[in-house]
């Protein structure tokens, strides 16, 4: 028998086996391999026919990140895929049948017993309709519409009493996240206020007892002897125990990715340290709650300024392609292969605007295309005029090392695919005469032979000297209000670091008004404070709103089969 090895948040999770878990932790502490895996697990072993329901807030994070881990693990721990489970088709004749069967098996992951998971993701309308389930994940609870959530899924977790109204893990639900920064996306963390501790402490007492007992039956075995029936009774009146209190537990706790340090290495902290902005290494590995800033510079952004962009008919080829992928080989390497025809808020007929920001340690694009370009969809807000939004399609940043030729071959590579090879380029005085992050050219030059050179052509637009913090607050403020000629929108899937990094932004006043306080900024030259430059990325993001505002251009160009004309 192999043995497997689980840290402390895996292996509590399991052992209390609550009803609800709620388990709130930073990176690579395990929460998909080794927590979400041996929750389906259990349910659909437990629950022969069952149907489960595995929510995620996108189709694509789901395809990248959530099956991936699920079936690794399930792989090294013996279920084969294509022998113990399928997935994007019809079982065969040889697995049994699920008590109630799917209308249809296009993301569903079938187990030779009859159970199933149904993939329900956020992003696609109609993912929860028709559903019985019997238990639930759900995965990145912090992307998740709470509301859509609450009207669509929840009431589906009823499951068949009949069938498996005796098991603890009937209507189970595990919650997994790293910390939230936002108030909409915090709406898990009441389950702390749920949770009885003595409920707890006596499940915990109930599963030692069990073990002790267990213990001492193959103590007796090993010894010849019989093992009493009274230990027998015992034992069956506290599972029964434990099965009761488990029906009506909630578990909830909060791990930073120091737990899982004995296998993560000390490098992989430090590391994270210096990669990640302060704001994201605090939450998603230290698991710290913070504060948002009501009164930052971007106080007006608010969650409709985000919004899901997945091009569900190319998500779906690549999809149906990874699913016959039987040994799973090629399905972690989706993720970093997915380019932007996953996104369908890019019109690829039309030029890419961008803006920069240049420092000595990281550098910044902030892509962003003006809606008029794509035809009108259902992000088109209620009262906001087509034409009017100013869609922040994704940002890149390198750190360190990696360098402005490194940031656009990354660019390039993301949209190799785009149609209209034209960037139009915003930049200020703060790319000219500069060329600390670079070579004896300034940032302007070697931005635009960068581009050259992977076969774009830049259309460079001058802004002049940077526009004044106050009279940038209120133009960008006035923006998010639908004051301005364009109101910003931000693709949630490819801007975390960027949406992060605006969120926590903060003002402070001086005789001009207001100002984005850029003092961790100057920190930046020491190893310990490289990961202050938390409004780096805001400003690239500056350049792009006030080029598109200020500096329309004409920007539509035609496309045949043999290109750009």
């Amino acid at each position: 028998m192999k043995s497997v090895y689980f840290n402390n948040p895996q292996r509590l999770t399991q052992l209390i086996g609550a009803n609800i878990s709620v388990i709130v932790a930073g990176r690579r502490t395990g929460k998909t391999d080794s927590i979400a895996a041996p929750f389906v697990l259990r349910n659909m072993q437990r629950m022969p026919g069952s149907t489960g329901g595995i929510v995620v807030p996108t189709f694509k994070h789901g395809l990248t990140n959530t099956l991936p881990g699920l079936f690794a693990a399930w792989k090294r721990w013996g279920y084969i895929r294509g022998i113990h489970y399928v997935i994007g088709r019809k079982p065969p004749k040889t697995f049994a049948k699920p008590i109630i069967e799917p209308a249809e098996y296009e993301h569903v992951i079938s187990f030779y017993n009859g159970s199933c998971a149904v993939i329900i993701s956020q992003d696609r309308p109609g993912s929860s309709n028709s559903l019985t389930l019997s238990w639930l994940l759900i995965d990145e609870a912090k992307f998740i519409d709470y509301n859509r959530l609450k009207e669509e899924t929840l009431p589906a977790n009823g499951g068949i009493k009949s069938h498996f109204g005796k098991h603890s893990c009937n209507h189970s639900i595990l919650i997994l996240s790293d910390m939230p920064q936002t108030q909409k996306g915090s709406w898990f963390l009441h389950y702390k206020d749920k949770m009885d501790v003595e409920v707890i402490r006596g499940i915990e007492g109930l599963v030692y007892d069990i073990w002790k007992l267990k213990e001492r039956m193959k103590s007796i075995k090993a010894s010849g002897k019989d093992v009493p029936k009274a230990l027998v009774y015992q034992l069956r009146h506290k599972d029964k125990q434990l099965n009761q209190l488990r029906s009506v537990a909630t578990y909830y706790k909060e791990y930073s990715s120091i737990e899982n340090l004995q296998l993560l290495g000390e490098n992989y902290i430090r590391q994270m340290k210096r990669d990640l902005t302060p704001l994201t290494f605090q939450t998603s590995i230290l698991c710290q709650r913070i504060g948002i800033a009501k009164d930052g510079f971007y106080s007006s952004m608010r969650e409709k300024h985000k919004y899901d962009a997945s091009n569900f008919e190319y998500l779906d080829e690549v999809a149906k392609s990874y699913y016959e992928d039987q040994d799973n080989s090629s399905l972690f390497t989706l993720n970093s292969s997915l380019d932007s025809r996953a996104d369908r808020d890019v019109n690829p007929l039309a030029p890419l605007c961008i803006g920069m920001d240049y420092n000595a340690n990281i550098n910044w694009i902030v892509a962003g295309q003006i809606s008029d370009y794509w035809p009108a969809t259902s992000f088109q807000e209620a009262g906001q005029p087509s034409g009017r939004r100013l869609n922040v399609l994704k940002s890149f940043y390198v750190k360190f090392e990696r360098k402005l030729p490194a940031l656009i071959d990354d660019f390039c590579g993301y949209y190799q695919f785009h149609q209209n090879k034209t960037v139009v380029f915003y930049y200020d005085t703060t790319a000219l005469g500069s060329n600390y992050a670079v070579n004896e050219q300034d940032f302007r030059w070697v931005i635009i032979h960068e581009f050259e050179r992977h076969g774009w052509q830049v259309q460079d637009v001058y802004l002049g000297n940077p526009m004044r913090h106050d009279e940038k607050y209120l133009l960008i403020n006035q923006a998010f209000q639908g004051k301005q000629r364009l109101m910003p929108f931000f693709n949630r899937q490819n801007n975390d670091d960027l949406i992060l990094a605006i969120q926590a932004a903060g003002v402070t006043r001086g005789r001009n008004g207001f100002h984005k306080n850029k003092g961790g900024e100057k920190l930046a030259e020491t190893e310990e404070d490289r990961l202050e430059h938390r409004t780096d990325g805001t400003d690239a993001f500056d350049t792009l709103f006030i080029g598109c505002e200020k500096f329309p251009q004409s920007q539509y160009v035609s496309v045949d089969a043999g290109g750009v004309m």
